[in-house]
């Protein structure tokens, strides 16, 4: 098996892929950007969001120069990014999961007190086990070059190690399958309890539950519910089939199609949670395109200002012109 070890990575898939971190790194400075320059959307969900895309962020870097790399060897920068790559993809599974648990505690559970005294453990389990784990791989001489093949481009496990699955699993896999588990139940039980206290708003309150502001608003969350899981294992699934594959040894996970869903996949978690978050929040939205038609507006008036000055002669001031114009004028008149 280890003698037929080696996935090419074509030019097309190492573009796509970095188009998708670079979607991701923008998506991810975007959501951060937002929370900084809006203290008053600085609530407790959207400041874990925040802590989620600082490791999509980093994922995104990581992953975009072993893309750019392809690394062929266990080379000191192949075993850096196989690091930063392991701890930041780590760190995402947990805190993608600790917003499912804050939201299931805060709203079927209905105690904030509750939920905000689990973000400290949030940092520790989010920060904390993929920091331990990450040394001990380092330390053990586990990360390294994989020969993309539950990669692309990138290093993690090293493909020699003859505990390489067992590390696979320790460095991200067995996140990922307890995250495909844990998402759906978290958010079905969450629209479950929604929707019940929905149903039971209207029977008392029919002219507010007909509203079609109210049905916006309720229909955008809930269809966010829905998709946040969805998202995650479209997304994720793909680097599992590899992984299944390379167990069952198949040749199939070498195929350019699966690379590449398993590259986006991988590396474009930050810009799929920016859209939802972002784009598909209203009050966010509407401050983003107000900000953006502000500085439109700010900049078609510097450039009317410049043209003007551009059109008066050389040595010729303001006040000159003025004066010539009022000359203009008068003889007109005569």
């Amino acid at each position: 098996m280890q003698g037929q070890n080696h996935t090419v990575v074509y030019l097309s898939e190492q573009v796509i892929i970095l188009i998708s971190c670079a979607l991701s790194f923008m998506g991810s400075s975007l959501v951060i950007l937002t929370y900084i320059i809006w203290p008053d959307l600085r609530t407790t969900p959207r400041k874990l969001l925040v802590y989620l895309s600082v490791s999509d962020w980093l994922s995104a870097v990581s992953y975009a120069f072993g893309v750019w790399k392809v690394f062929k060897t266990d080379s000191v920068e192949c075993i850096v990014q196989g690091a930063i790559s392991t701890f930041a993809n780590t760190s995402s599974f947990f805190w993608t999961v600790a917003i499912a648990v804050y939201l299931y505690v805060f709203i079927v559970r209905s105690s904030q007190r509750l939920a905000d005294r689990l973000v400290l453990m949030f940092h520790l389990v989010s920060w904390g086990i993929p920091l331990v784990i990450t040394v001990a791989a380092v330390s053990l001489k586990k990360i390294g070059y994989d020969a993309s093949e539950v990669s692309v481009g990138w290093c993690w496990v090293r493909i020699h190690a003859h505990d390489r699955f067992l590390w696979m699993l320790l460095t991200g896999k067995i996140w990922e399958f307890l995250a495909y588990i844990t998402l759906p139940v978290l958010y079905i039980l969450i629209k479950r309890h929604i929707h019940i206290a929905h149903d039971a708003l209207s029977e008392y309150r029919p002219i507010l539950a007909n509203r079609p502001l109210s049905q916006s608003f309720s229909s955008m969350a809930d269809m966010k519910l829905t998709l946040i899981p969805i998202v995650f294992i479209i997304l994720r699934i793909w680097s599992t089939v590899r992984f299944i594959l390379l167990l069952a040894d198949s040749p199939v996970r070498q195929n350019p199609v699966l690379v590449t869903l398993h590259g986006i996949g991988n590396t474009l978690q930050g810009a799929a949670n920016c859209i939802m978050f972002v784009l598909f929040t209203q009050p966010i939205r509407t401050r983003l395109c107000t900000t953006l038609c502000h500085c439109s507006k700010c900049r078609a008036e510097v450039q009317q200002s410049h043209d003007v000055t551009h059109k008066l002669l050389p040595g010729q001031d303001t006040s000159k012109q003025r004066e010539e114009d009022g000359t203009s004028r008068a003889q007109t008149d005569r």
